[in-house]
């Protein structure tokens, strides 16, 4: 069992339809037949939406995506129209709303791993592959990979695991030249983020990106133009380690919400994340401890201060 603790009601916006209600972004439909993304202070561990909000989460994963966006744009176009927030929305919108252009999103998590932890770890310490791509002997939690590789894996709905898959299986569902585009595309994007980040002194262990295909704007020629989404390279979608702390062969230390999974598994929680009772709220000093992260990564990455 697995979901929301508390699925909230969405905001009714005049001249907006309510669409989705995702662990943090919640999707409506104006009435141009544009999608609005509105980012929340939701977050999400072990599966489960925390009854816990995390204060400027939305508007610094919304910033830091806008930010990468104008530095991957010579790469792959995304989806933002404007940043204008819709009349009658509440004013907690500003700095966390996107109105995007409608894509035929694609059923793939596009995944980059240029280090060696979390679920490709796992895959190798069992058969020394990750998503079917064998890898060398001797690597540990941390170690860097001799190069990027793209582990895809199949979305899965609120309160589900994503399924890691071979490459195969993406050739297969979307054909063998969208995968390819895919493919490309991701590592592409990883390499020019990566390098950016280890610029700041971070490390980009691995990320996810979700793609869709513009139809709108296709042309007899060139089909449907392959259009990135969503949100990229934030604390949610992706581990960035402090690089004058990385040291293989052990849990890195993160920019993301690892602070709420060692405390959700600690005995102080309480909590047993392997059952089936909903997690308890979060502690004042944990939330002010993400935060913190967060907003270190967002200042570490653009060089600008958050206010």
């Amino acid at each position: 069992m697995s979901g929301f603790v508390e699925k909230p009601q969405p905001v009714q916006v005049p001249g907006l339809i309510h669409l989705h209600t995702g662990k943090v972004r919640d999707l409506y439909r104006d009435e141009a037949g544009l999608l609005v993304m509105v980012a929340s202070d939701r977050t999400s561990a072990f599966d489960w939406v925390l009854p816990t909000d995390i204060p400027d989460k939305g508007k610094i994963l919304t910033q830091l995506s806008l930010w990468w966006f104008e530095r991957l744009a010579d790469l792959v176009p995304n989806h933002v129209v404007s940043t204008e927030v819709p009349a009658g929305a509440p004013a907690d919108w500003e700095g966390r709303t996107l109105i995007c252009r409608n894509l035929r999103m694609l059923p793939v998590e596009c995944v980059a791993r240029g280090y060696l932890t979390g679920s490709g770890l796992l895959e190798y310490d069992e058969q020394r592959t990750v998503c079917g791509i064998t890898l060398p002997e001797g690597l540990v939690d941390g170690s860097e990979l001799p190069a990027p590789i793209f582990t895809p894996a199949l979305k899965a709905e609120v309160g589900e695991h994503d399924e890691n898959v071979p490459y195969e299986e993406v050739a297969r569902r979307v054909g063998a030249e969208t995968a390819a585009q895919l493919r490309q595309t991701t590592l592409a994007v990883y390499g020019r983020a990566r390098d950016i980040a280890r610029e700041r002194g971070i490390i980009l262990a691995d990320t996810k990106f979700e793609f869709g295909l513009d139809e709108d704007g296709e042309s007899a020629e060139a089909g449907p133009t392959l259009v990135i989404g969503d949100e990229v390279l934030t604390p949610d979608s992706s581990r960035f380690w402090p690089a004058d702390e990385w040291e293989p062969g052990r849990t890195q230390p993160s920019f993301d919400k690892q602070i709420i999974r060692n405390w959700l598994k600690s005995p102080e929680s309480g909590w047993d994340p392997a059952g089936e009772t909903p997690p308890p709220a979060l502690p004042a000093e944990i939330v002010e401890r993400v935060q913190a992260r967060y907003v270190e990564a967002y200042e570490r990455l653009t060089g600008l201060a958050w206010s």
